[in-house]
């Protein structure tokens, strides 16, 4: 394609259904994705997609449960435009051919998962939501003619005129310019030993914006979540090694439907359905009183039927969840922070937006609210592409394109993902901060670097030093720009 309209980076579903939406407004976009179609951290997703749509909801209480959910960091703004546009873009998921589960009579059949007041996430097939939904929407990309797909190619670069971004490196050394770049290219959650992510990610695209000029947010907030698998002796966590299974993540709907954590005597010892910092540290908490490296998780009273792909993974891992017990931990899981963005998604410099993941609008706050993080990819995804489309086309060249950034394509070795685990896992403390302030990875530079500017407890930040929250940081968030890290109120 000789003159694109609009540079999309990533396939997940924020990149699928960014591309898709440019391509229905009549605009010509190129899809750049490191891995093939429906092969992205989307495809992994097993929560499902958070809307107001039963009869007793409403997107206010949507908003309501968002909110508190984001321990007192949730941009307001950013959660009303999710909740009210979430309900129309399922409904447009439906038209482009997603089929997301009905309960006998043929309605949605909605689930209830932890820090949501009513049942509002639809799934599709279960907890295969992400590889449905993904599966689905790679197709029309493949067979849109509008629209070119360029396959196992990473982003390298931002090409950068005149304080505008113009264009992309691709690690190939092929060039494209378009009026507009849309990053969407997840979080950075591999950055940490023990996760529930792909290993691609870790923060790729947060290198390149950062890079571009663009200001990053928030990169101290990193959601764990509660239940992933621990499997395999304590040298084989680096990665998933152990049986293929360590770091799966068990979704929160199984603990919906009724399924119980249990330490080492058996007992229960948390609300299963709190928020998912509330129930992480719990956890932590309990593996160090009892010098363990797991808890369990009981779902053997739960219908296999409705988690087909989780009882699958944990059989073929020689896991019987229908008769056993299942070992889990916590696990690096999502990014709140990213690119600070607005509510298009546009990043502080010209011709750059975010979507998913790698954005920040301030939506999540400290804590993301379970399963509205596919709604997000939907619903700033649409806005992200639509605004970028009303981007001027791109001048001739006048620069030579730059170099690739060898951080962005790289995958972080073991000893940045074990430094990541000890001084910044969930719990932290000034000194193991600062001991990642001299750390040959940027981003485990900079997490360092907002985690010690945030000094207090507050969502996925817990601070061994500073265990309140201070009520003078609400709705201030950290935000790093060239050398400075600050915070700014995001209303």
């Amino acid at each position: 394609m000789a003159h694109p309209d609009l540079i999309v980076v990533g396939a997940g579903a924020a990149g699928l259904y960014a591309t898709l939406t440019a391509a229905r407004a009549g605009a010509r976009p190129v899809l750049v994705s490191a891995t093939p179609l429906a092969e992205a951290a989307s495809y992994w997703a097993q929560g499902g997609l958070a809307a107001a749509l039963a009869p007793d909801d409403s997107p206010d209480r949507h908003c309501q449960d968002t909110i508190a959910a984001g321990r007192g960091l949730v941009r307001p703004s950013a959660a009303r435009v999710l909740v009210d546009d979430a309900p129309q873009a399922l409904r447009d998921l439906e038209d482009l051919g997603v089929h997301f589960d009905a309960d006998r009579h043929g309605n949605l059949a909605l689930g209830l998962e932890g820090g949501h007041s009513a049942r509002r996430v639809a799934h599709a097939g279960g907890s295969a939501t992400g590889r449905r939904v993904t599966r689905e929407l790679s197709a029309l990309v493949a067979l849109d003619p509008t629209i070119e797909v360029r396959e196992r190619r990473k982003a390298a670069a931002l090409w950068v005129e005149d304080g505008r971004v113009v264009g992309l490196v691709a690690d190939d050394g092929t060039t494209v310019r378009a009026r507009a770049v849309v990053l969407a290219t997840g979080g950075t959650a591999a950055l940490w030993r023990r996760t529930t992510n792909p290993p691609g990610s870790f923060g790729s695209g947060l290198v390149l914006a950062r890079n571009a000029g663009a200001a990053l947010a928030d990169l101290e907030l990193v959601q764990f979540h509660p239940t992933a698998v621990v499997a395999g002796t304590p040298e084989t966590l680096d990665g998933r090694t152990a049986r293929g299974i360590n770091g799966f993540l068990i979704t929160e709907a199984i603990r919906g439907e009724g399924a119980t954590l249990l330490d080492a005597h058996g007992e229960r010892f948390v609300d299963e359905l709190a928020p998912r910092d509330e129930v992480a540290r719990a956890i932590e908490s309990r593996l160090h009183e009892t010098q363990v490296r797991y808890v369990d998780l009981d779902m053997r009273g739960i219908d296999p039927a409705l988690f087909p792909n989780v009882v699958e993974a944990l059989q073929d891992a020689g896991l019987d969840p229908t008769r056993e017990l299942v070992p889990v931990a916590p696990a690096a899981h999502y990014l709140m922070g990213g690119i600070a963005a607005d509510l298009d998604g546009r990043a502080r410099v010209a011709g750059l937006y975010a979507a998913g993941e790698c954005a920040d609008t301030g939506l999540h706050g400290a804590n993301r609210l379970a399963s509205n993080s596919l709604s997000e990819c939907f619903v700033f995804g649409r806005r992200a592409a639509l605004a970028a489309l009303d981007e001027p086309a791109p001048p001739r060249p006048t620069t030579a394109p730059p170099g690739p950034d060898p951080v962005a394509l790289e995958r972080p070795d073991r000893e940045t993902r074990r430094a990541m685990w000890a001084h910044a896992g969930l719990e932290r403390t000034a000194e193991g901060l600062q001991a990642l302030l001299d750390h040959p990875h940027p981003l485990a530079r900079l997490t360092a670097r907002c985690a010690l500017h945030r000094n207090e407890s507050r969502g996925a930040q817990w601070r061994l030093d500073a265990p309140a929250p201070d009520p003078a940081l609400e709705l201030h968030h950290t935000v790093v720009e060239d050398t400075k890290v600050r915070f700014e109120r995001w209303v």
